[in-house]
């Protein structure tokens, strides 16, 4: 089985969630009913704000009806971050929505600390595996993609998705990790980055890329420019390259402490 993965790299207009929709929207067009999974990076209807006060949502409100109509007029899944609010709490949430009218989330388990997004967003607890179009699915977010034990292939998930925004300066890092978690869980790796200047001066190189599971790249976009790439993944591919070279039973046994 074949499907394709979409990657959209935006230059996020810094806490303007009318306009980055808007723009999303149109990079999005270009490949509307011709994909199965459209990626957005993290926060993308905002930019990494630490203004969640007034950048928050309630569950299932702006931006999750915008990514359901998306879903249901042109039959992809679309996923990425954005600012979510539960009871008095405020968590990045990555959120999966299908044409079939089915959704999934995940809030962001490593918080920034170095940008205090542990003072002002509450940490998740639980990681995602969900299964769309017969594809296994595990997201990340951002700053996860650092502790490989989080996102551990238990022989549980084909493809793992990282939304981000991962500053310039620590380009390579992004783009050896990536490559890391893909050999390591013998999986697809997706990781879909921003591009532009937020108005904390910090710069946004892009990168976004698919990579199979041997290291290889499948789709790229080039740095620092808007644009939007589709690969194609195949799951009889994976499964049979997992049966004659299988890592994953040798892996170590161990629990995780939430």
């Amino acid at each position: 089985m074949k499907m394709k993965i979409t990657i959209i790299q935006p230059d996020i207009i810094w806490e303007d969630k009318i306009r980055n929709l808007k723009k999303v929207e149109l990079l999005i067009s270009s490949v509307a009913g011709n994909t199965d999974i459209v990626v957005l990076p993290e926060m993308f209807n905002t930019g990494f704000s630490m203004n969640p006060d007034n950048l928050c949502e309630t569950p299932g409100s702006e931006t999750f009806k915008w990514m359901k109509n998306l879903s249901k007029n042109h039959g992809f899944g679309i996923c990425g971050s954005y600012i979510v609010k539960q009871n008095v709490q405020f968590y990045n949430r990555w959120v999966f929505v299908s044409p079939e009218n089915e959704s999934w989330f995940y809030d962001k388990r490593h918080l920034f600390s170095p940008g205090n997004e542990n003072k002002l967003f509450t940490q998740g607890k639980k990681r995602l595996v969900f299964s769309f179009r017969g594809l296994r699915i595990c997201p990340n977010i951002c700053y996860d993609l650092r502790f490989p034990v989080w996102s551990r292939n238990n022989n549980d998930y084909d493809i793992l998705i990282n939304s981000a925004n991962w500053p310039e300066s620590r380009r390579d890092v992004w783009k050896t990790l990536l490559k890391a978690r893909a050999i390591e869980n013998q999986c697809y790796a997706v990781g879909v980055n921003r591009i532009g200047c937020d108005n904390n001066g910090i710069n946004y190189h892009g990168n976004s890329m698919i990579i199979g599971p041997r290291g290889n790249i499948i789709a790229r976009i080039e740095e620092n420019k808007e644009d939007v790439a589709t690969g194609e993944i195949s799951l009889s591919e994976l499964k049979k390259f997992r049966e004659t070279f299988p890592v994953l039973r040798d892996a170590d046994n161990f629990t995780i402490n939430l």
